[in-house]
């Protein structure tokens, strides 16, 4: 079951989603294989720490993290990878690292890779590391408004 923040901001939006259980997974990769899904429709959250605030920075499982990169896309002064001590708290119904993508309902910032529009659906933790949810591209984008990012 997705967290219930997030399946009702989805039901209250009309979005249409596919939820897909899996054995459980700790690595996006691990993810993937489990559920049968391609590393690159699959969405990781990654939590980075832009100065003092915190923002969800959203790849491809298959791709490495890139801080420099995303440094220079979003013109933060610095950027680190946050600690779990650091957003420990903001995603209460959450397993730790499988947190949705939806950082609006967090209030945080989300910066998402390119690469993901590549695809027609947009793959993710739904809150669980044994469940994944699925939905349109185009409807992750016109709910959570993120700042498309190149990265290289």
């Amino acid at each position: 079951m997705p967290v219930k923040v997030l399946k009702e901001f989805l039901d209250n939006h009309h979005v249409k989603y596919m939820c897909i259980n899996h054995s459980p997974g700790f690595t996006s990769q691990e993810i993937a294989a489990a559920a049968h899904v391609s590393g690159k429709q699959l969405a990781k959250t990654v939590i980075v720490k832009m100065g003092n605030q915190l923002a969800m920075m959203v790849l491809p499982a298959n791709e490495s993290v890139n801080l420099a990169a995303f440094k220079e896309a979003t013109g933060a002064p610095t950027a680190d990878l946050a600690r779990e001590t650091d957003f420990k708290g903001k995603f209460p119904e959450c397993e730790v690292g499988a947190m949705p993508p939806f950082g609006n309902l967090y209030g945080m910032p989300v910066f998402i890779s390119n690469h993901l529009g590549d695809h027609e659906q947009i793959i993710f933790n739904s809150g669980s590391h044994s469940e994944l949810m699925k939905l349109a591209y185009l409807d992750f984008l016109r709910l959570v408004n993120p700042k498309i990012i190149t990265m290289h």
